[in-house]
């Protein structure tokens, strides 16, 4: 069944018991109607609500996820990664140095 057709379905049920419950339950045209409404409403929007969750989980389902082309691709990322950690250490080696031998510089002026 298309959802399009079980949302008709599911509504036309849902506006049979608005009025069955209507005329259970109220005493005059005003509160048949909204009775009728409501449940209709209701019962309108569940269906919407079932039919998302019936084709969110068929489409979960048949989902294949590639896990070995991401496995690939966060090698990669590792990869660049510690490389790039290798340079920013050197780079802070360096770093360090310079100010040393500037820190050594000052204290050899002021004596």
């Amino acid at each position: 069944m298309l959802g399009e057709n079980f949302v008709y379905f599911f509504t036309v049920q849902g506006f049979f018991v608005g009025i069955i419950f209507g005329i259970l339950k109220s005493f005059d045209a005003g509160g048949l109607l909204t009775y009728t409404f409501f449940i209709t409403i209701f019962f309108y929007l569940f269906s919407h609500v079932i039919i998302a969750l019936y084709y969110r989980t068929i489409t979960v389902k048949a989902y294949n996820f590639p896990k070995d082309n991401h496995e690939k691709e966060l090698d990669l990322f590792v990869k660049e990664i510690n490389k790039r950690e290798k340079l920013i250490d050197s780079a802070v080696k360096i770093t360090d140095l310079a100010v040393k031998m500037n820190s050594d510089d000052v204290a050899g002026a002021k004596l």
